[in-house]
């Protein structure tokens, strides 16, 4: 009878132990579930900030407010096969931002407004090809992250530069060539006019990173030059018309990256047609407004006439909660140098978007 019973007690023990042990096991799967669902949130969530920072200024950015800088410029050379980079030292003295921030990456922007010789190099095969085998020296050379392609405009002389009918789709072979001379380790990524137009985006997507929209220049005093939404101190275009526009051309939102300006555009009232946000500060005699249907501060003279769009940090807040909703990749601006002493415009920025 008494060993029955300790039987018995061994088989209670073994079966509660197997039930206990089924618990746990459920139990980790569901914790490991959960983990495997927050980590994936997590880089759902994932966003960047994309700096300019121009090799003509002297000013060392601070790391800790943005995730990715982009070195303007370098261009195409008068070879038509290579690239040119502006103030070479500076940038070496950008890329040692890393050694304390090992997270940050850094491309070399190539182009900008009045960039020319893109026509010619890649309507050629062999200077595209080299072109492109160049773009891998200058990210070896230099410890780089990727490159960034600033064509201001494929198709348009705008700028007065060359440009041919053929540019659209020579700009989709460009894309193709460097995203397979720097392999898909390294960035590369464009810079985009906010009408969405110049560029075939449904033929470049397989090729880039994603795509930073220049949702500024839009109009100029008496107008916003970059507007949230529309109002009747707007022009033809918005930063959420670039947003819809890239997206119905077809960039995915998660590729979207939105610009915005740390400068303001005049030209009326004595201020002039472009002004950093830090020398707006300093102004006076003008009146601060707020368009509420556009999410847009400006300056008005005496006589409330429109004389200056600008940004400020309510209104980048404003915008980075936009990306956030929207689902966009992240935020741009140009450039770090208009920023005031204290870094208002890009604490606005990194504390809306990052946190």
């Amino acid at each position: 009878m008494i060993k029955k019973m300790n039987r018995i007690k061994i088989y209670s023990i073994l079966l509660f132990s197997f039930v206990l042990c089924m618990s746990c096991s459920g139990n980790t799967s569901k914790q490991d579930n959960g983990t495997k669902q927050q980590q994936a949130e997590i880089k759902a969530n994932e966003k960047v900030i994309i700096v300019y920072v121009t090799s003509w200024s002297q000013t060392i950015p601070d790391a800790n407010y943005m995730t990715h800088i982009n070195y303007a410029f370098g261009h195409v050379k008068e070879t038509f096969d290579g690239i040119r980079i502006d103030n070479e030292e500076r940038l070496k003295q950008i890329v040692e931002l890393k050694k304390d921030r090992p997270s940050l990456k850094i491309l070399l922007s190539i182009g900008g407004w009045g960039s020319g010789r893109f026509s010619e190099m890649a309507a050629d095969p062999v200077n595209r090809k080299k072109f492109a085998g160049d773009c891998l020296r200058i990210i070896k050379a230099f410890d780089l992250d990727g490159i960034d392609i600033d064509w201001e405009y494929p198709t348009s002389s705008m700028a007065k530069i060359s440009s041919s009918p053929d540019d659209t789709d020579h700009f989709t072979l460009l894309m193709k060539d460097i995203r397979e001379s720097i392999g898909k380790d390294k960035l590369l990524t464009l810079a985009s006019a906010s009408s969405a137009g110049y560029i075939n985006f449904k033929a470049i997507n397989p090729f880039i990173d994603f795509v930073n929209i220049m949702a500024y220049d839009m109009a100029s005093a008496p107008l916003h030059h970059s507007p949230l939404y529309a109002s009747d101190k707007c022009g033809g275009n918005t930063s959420d018309d670039a947003v819809r526009k890239h997206h119905e051309a077809g960039v995915p939102l998660n590729k979207l990256v939105l610009g915005m300006p740390f400068y303001g555009r005049g030209g009326m009232g004595g201020i002039p047609d472009f002004i950093d946000y830090k020398d707006i500060e300093k102004l006076s005699g003008y009146i601060p407004k707020w368009d509420e249907k556009a999410q847009a501060p400006y300056l008005a003279d005496s006589t409330g006439i429109f004389v200056c769009g600008y940004d400020t940090p309510r209104s980048l807040a404003v915008k980075c909660n936009y990306i956030i909703e929207k689902g966009l990749l992240g935020a741009m601006y140009w450039d770090y140098d208009g920023d005031n002493e204290t870094g208002d415009l890009r604490k606005a920025v990194y504390e809306t978007i990052i946190y």
